[in-house]
């Protein structure tokens, strides 16, 4: 270089080299950032069609989310509340026990298979109302409670008299904790099933026949 009368050489090894750092043990990995992400009521924030937990304190917030390929880091208030293993596809979970309310910590071991186990020691009947009392709940966790309190119901009752209303429940169509509990309060259970004939009422799921509204 003319004017300085030395090389770019000479300037990189006085000026430049000294300064320079090592480089990252990692390769810059990209990551997208999502901001005012509400928590939904479930305690969990959307992400690409997935849904992961955070403290159940946070519920309504407005979080930030930081998503990498493997990775998905939720911020709120600029501090990170946790971090998940990211999930690749669409409407699948991903919930630490931790960001749990206490209640809901409690039935975190709970399954169906486990609640259909127990309510088959009682009878197939009340392994049937169970089986619909999940069916029909949006998620199997939210029959829970109602499976439980049926199945509590034989220690202030007998094992026999709980089948039995679990067969009436059944066949009136009303899949409820509080049916079960209404037909052996008013001891319904020894009466005949309501039975609807095919001349009388075409067959259907929805139609529950005269006797029903005797309970």
């Amino acid at each position: 270089m003319r004017k300085l009368r030395r090389s770019r050489r000479e300037l990189f090894e006085e000026l430049d080299k000294p300064e320079l750092l090592a480089l990252p043990a990692k390769p810059f990995e990209l990551a997208e950032w999502k901001t005012n992400v509400r928590v939904n009521i479930d305690y969990h924030i959307e992400c690409d069609h997935n849904y992961y937990s955070v403290p159940y304190q946070l519920v309504h917030e407005l979080v930030e989310v930081r998503a990498t390929r493997d990775t998905v880091e939720v911020f709120h208030q600029a501090r990170r509340v946790t971090s998940h293993i990211r999930r690749h596809g669409r409407a699948q979970h991903s919930t630490l026990t931790e960001h749990m309310p206490r209640s809901h910590r409690e039935h975190a071991e709970w399954t169906p298979s486990r609640i259909l186990r127990w309510a088959g020691e009682v009878g197939p009947a009340t392994r049937s109302l169970a089986e619909k009392i999940l069916e029909e709940r949006p998620h199997p966790e939210q029959g829970y409670r109602a499976c439980l309190g049926i199945l509590r119901l034989e220690k202030r009752h007998t094992r026999e008299r709980l089948e039995k209303a679990a067969a009436r429940a059944l066949a009136c169509h009303s899949h409820s904790y509080r049916s079960v509990a209404s037909i052996l309060e008013k001891k319904l259970e020894a009466q005949p099933l309501p039975q609807v004939t095919q001349a009388s009422l075409p067959l259907h799921e929805n139609l529950r026949g005269g006797n029903y509204y005797d309970s």
